[in-house]
């Protein structure tokens, strides 16, 4: 919506006046890193978190997550978008560095064998950084394809953001050989 958010201006570059409450909404919930958001003054009901707490992984970049995010050291969130090149100066989060240092992964990887129906899809997503390792997730997290395809289901795991795993999104502990630094 150009008309709300402008690129390469001077001074304010959001006008939500020329667009309605709902398409505003609809903006900020297709937002994948959870930097736009919102809260309704107009009664209509504020965000909430989805039914499936999905991480989507992204061709040659970030894993994109969506749920109810308690990642720590950080506010409780909906939307995060989570480094997996190792490059970021900003991590846990993307800040695009995998462009820059070339990061290439598969935003297809291979469907696991742990795909079966979760008890319950929803509920809080626990994300731990690891000092100078992998994210360590807990809760129910279902891991989709750039696709959209299911790859796998699980309650815990470990996703990779040093970007050396040969297992990627997942970590296969490459992290302890490659140098990987990160809080």
């Amino acid at each position: 919506m150009p008309g709300v958010f402008k690129a390469n201006v001077d001074g304010p570059w959001i006008d939500p006046d020329t667009a309605s409450a709902e398409e505003l909404a609809a903006i900020a919930r297709a937002c994948p890193s959870g930097a736009i958001t919102y809260q309704r003054h107009d009664g209509g009901a504020d965000e909430r978190a989805p039914d499936v707490n999905t991480a989507r992984v992204r061709e040659n970049g970030p894993i994109a997550l969506h749920g109810d995010l308690r990642i720590t050291d950080q506010a409780p969130c909906m939307r995060a978008t989570l480094c997996r090149c190792g490059a970021s100066q900003h991590k846990p989060f993307c800040d695009g560095s995998h462009t820059s240092a070339g990061f290439t992964a598969t935003g297809e990887p291979a469907t696991g064998d742990e795909t079966a129906a979760l008890a319950v899809r929803g509920g809080a997503l626990e994300i731990e950084p690891r000092p100078d390792g992998p994210l360590r997730v807990t809760g129910n997290l279902e891991v989709l394809s750039g696709t959209g395809r299911l790859v796998r289901r699980a309650e815990k795991l470990t996703l990779c953001r040093c970007g050396g795993s040969q297992n990627k999104p997942f970590c296969d502990g490459t992290h302890r050989s490659n140098g990987f630094k990160a809080p």
